[in-house]
């Protein structure tokens, strides 16, 4: 392999891949704009601030670094938002990744790892969620990603590439080191909203809904360790580079286990040995009440396994992120 672009690099789950690439010593490359990641979180000297339908961009990019794979982070992601824009989400992550792709793929990129979501499953029937269950997004966000999906299958028929999209549940944690983790603005993850709960930068945590068909009323969700994630990108990229028919083109990454809102407020206490305040309120349009992966190809065909995402590990390390950052790569030093 010469170099792989990763778009959307300083973003979460993004530069924690970088990160993972990096010390498997392969030379990475980021595109980013900036507009919801950090520079401060990049991990590698390659950095470009730049839009990723920026053709000619792109293009000084693959032929100066010699670029022959791309991994494909680079999208909005928050639920509520996409509902209240949808067309800003069509825009943004639709219209652009395929601009992107055929980009990259006019450039001579075969190899592909897209970042999807399990959004696209919508209010699925089957728990856990198999890669094979029915696409019907609930929301523009999912149906936002299912469309590149169905983008990048087509663009397979008529060109040479190889494309693995990864659908992915709840991510969660940060690096075991404490060097990068989760900084959104504005922040939306249950996780970090409950840590900065903690930490008093909020008076309150508030559980949308507490009366789901669930065990306690509140949703359950899959959460994988990001750290988890960006090796399941790895191995993908590596399926890719070996001279072999892919098994399958997507799979589900997620711990097959799923958590309430609350059992992650009780197991959080717990940890930080603080007391969080909690408030009740109305469903969010667009919720699922359960989302759990099926990830049993993921495991079989590429060999992955979890190995941080159990519950203790995602909370510890991210509290410890939180802790040394409480406000977040702005803070140019630690805490100590």
């Amino acid at each position: 392999m010469k170099s792989v672009l990763v778009t959307g690099g300083a973003g979460y789950i993004g530069s924690h891949t970088v990160q993972a690439l990096v010390a498997q010593n392969t030379n990475v490359v980021v595109l980013d704009n900036l507009t919801t990641g950090n520079r401060e979180a990049v991990m590698t000297p390659h950095f470009y601030q730049g839009d990723i339908a920026d053709e000619r961009l792109v293009r000084e990019i693959i032929r100066k670094h010699q670029i022959d794979a791309v991994i494909h982070f680079a999208a909005k992601s928050i639920v509520s938002e996409s509902i209240q824009n949808p067309e800003l989400y069509f825009y943004e992550n639709t219209e652009k990744s395929c601009h992107f792709f055929e980009t990259v793929v006019n450039e001579g990129v075969k190899q592909i790892v897209f970042s999807s979501t399990a959004a696209v499953y919508g209010t699925a029937q089957d728990k856990p969620i198999p890669e094979n269950e029915e696409i019907k997004p609930i929301n523009p966000y999912g149906e936002s990603k299912a469309k590149i999906e169905k983008y990048l299958h087509l663009m397979s028929t008529v060109h040479p590439i190889r494309w693995i999209a990864l659908r992915y549940f709840n991510a969660a944690g940060a690096s075991l080191d404490g060097t990068i983790g989760e900084d959104h603005q504005p922040e939306s993850h249950l996780i970090p909203l409950i840590l900065q709960t903690v930490l008093g930068k909020r008076e309150v945590i508030s559980i949308f809904g507490d009366d789901y068909p669930t065990m306690d009323g509140t949703c359950i969700r899959d959460y994988i360790h990001v750290l988890d994630l960006a090796h399941a990108h790895i191995l993908a990229l590596q399926s890719l580079q070996k001279d072999q028919p892919l098994k399958q083109n997507i799979y589900n990454i997620g711990t097959g286990f799923g958590h309430s809102v609350k059992e992650i407020i009780q197991t959080t206490e717990h940890i930080t040995g603080k007391k969080i305040k909690q408030k009740i309120e109305q469903r969010r349009i667009g919720d699922p009440p359960v989302l759990i992966a099926d990830s049993r190809y993921l495991q079989e065909h590429l060999g992955w396994k979890p190995r941080f995402s159990d519950l203790k590990t995602i909370i510890e390390t991210a509290w410890k992120w939180f802790e040394a950052y409480p406000n977040g790569y702005k803070q140019k030093t630690r805490v100590q």
